[in-house]
């Protein structure tokens, strides 16, 4: 990590924000058309209810939503809240992952794969999939990108770091498949989507087999937690409507940003040494 002057600090910390709210803006482009299989690339930015192409005025990350009060400027439709909500996220993902992570080989990656954790999770609430293009794409960038870069996997040569990415995947990916075999089998129906299967293998693939315990530890927590918190509140039939897709990915996330710290802590209070 290369060590900046604060004043070199906070105006990078102050770009880094930026381009994760620019960012942000082509996430939503991508959580609009990848469950719709259209490209991501062409045509250039339009509004979905009426189709006009929106100018650069439209296009600004976070003050185009307030200054159209959340309304097409065309149409008058009303735009979703999730646009500012993704950009403003991805901003804050962009400056938490160069805050805690700093100026390293690995910030990079790090930040494309909270980009698609993001990606996945909003489709997954919108649309209750998730997309081939984020798991299986994400399996394979795990096991391209930990040899390429070994420090993603906590090593310091290739075959160990690819090595650990391909039992990430296998333990991921066969964690929740037998979750879901189990689950079919005591309750007499699915269980766990196919889709959560292959997230959680694609994280493990691009993190490591220590990610995939924790994503499961504390998945399993925020959905519990969630499940809790809509029969307080009287609305136990919202159970049904979220999906576990975006826990995994909050936990994945939560890894990014402080995983292996809060897994060694966690580690010396439930297992203190002998005296």
């Amino acid at each position: 990590m290369l060590p900046l002057p604060p004043p070199a600090y906070a105006i990078a910390s102050a770009f880094v924000f930026l381009t994760g709210l620019c960012i942000g803006s082509f996430l939503n482009v991508c959580i609009w058309r990848i469950p719709r299989d259209e490209s991501i690339a062409w045509p250039g930015s339009h509004c979905p209810a009426c189709n006009h192409p929106l100018s650069v005025l439209d296009n600004i990350p976070l003050l185009s939503w307030l200054f159209l009060r959340g309304r097409c400027r065309y149409c008058k439709a009303p735009i979703t809240p999730r646009y500012f909500l993704v950009e403003l996220l991805t901003g804050l993902l962009f400056f938490l992952l160069w805050w805690t992570r700093g100026i390293t080989w690995t910030t990079p990656v790090y930040i494309l794969y909270a980009c698609a954790l993001v990606v996945g999770a909003f489709i997954d609430i919108e649309h209750l999939i998730l997309p081939d293009r984020i798991t299986l794409g994400g399996m394979v960038a795990g096991l391209v990108l930990s040899p390429l870069c070994p420090p993603l996997q906590g090593e310091t040569a290739r075959l160990p770091a690819f090595c650990s990415s391909l039992l990430g995947l296998v333990l991921g990916y066969g964690l929740l498949w037998l979750v879901a075999v189990l689950g079919r089998a005591a309750l007499k129906r699915e269980a766990m989507g196919m889709g959560d299967w292959k997230l959680l293998g694609a994280i493990g693939a691009c993190l490591g087999w220590k990610a995939v315990l924790f994503t499961v530890l504390v998945s399993s927590l925020t959905g519990t937690l969630t499940g809790f918190s809509f029969i307080l509140l009287g609305r136990k039939e919202w159970q049904s409507r979220i999906p576990y897709g975006p826990h995994l990915s909050l936990a994945a996330i939560l890894w990014l940003l402080c995983g292996p710290e809060l897994l060694s802590l966690y580690l010396s209070w439930a297992l203190p040494p002998a005296p």
